[in-house]
């Protein structure tokens, strides 16, 4: 459950990082790439953090998928970015996109790893040889 937590807070400071640039690109504050910067390095490690347990496919997908739609939603609130009918119908595509990626992913089976240490005899008798 946590990773899932580690996923959406990897939302969230994806958002935030990306409609800071926006801002500062407009209105020319160095305060907002500051923030651009510290929230999209926050977003990468959180991102890696949740990728421990939660498939890559599907944490990257829903990390960009709610992204761009959250983005999308408030770069038409608050940048008066136009939305035509081909870009309504693209997030609506990404949203079917994101269900079949996240309710047709299977857990995998989790194997036990051997307790034994990996035998480094084929590169000792290398090394005897050279």
């Amino acid at each position: 459950m946590i990773y899932w937590m580690f996923l959406g807070l990897a939302i969230v400071t994806e958002v935030i990082g990306t409609l800071s640039m926006k801002y500062a690109s407009v209105s020319g504050d160095t305060a907002g790439m500051i923030v651009m910067y510290i929230m999209i390095a926050a977003s990468y490690i959180l991102l890696s953090m949740a990728v421990k347990k939660v498939a890559l496919g599907v944490a990257y997908a829903l990390w960009e998928g709610i992204g761009i739609l959250i983005i999308t939603t408030f770069s038409v609130m608050w940048f008066q970015e136009s939305l035509s009918p081909m870009k309504l119908g693209g997030l609506a595509l990404l949203i079917a996109g994101i269900t079949l990626i996240k309710y047709g992913t299977k857990k995998a089976v989790q194997k036990k790893q051997p307790s034994a240490k990996p035998s480094y005899a084929p590169l000792n008798e290398m090394m005897k040889g050279a």
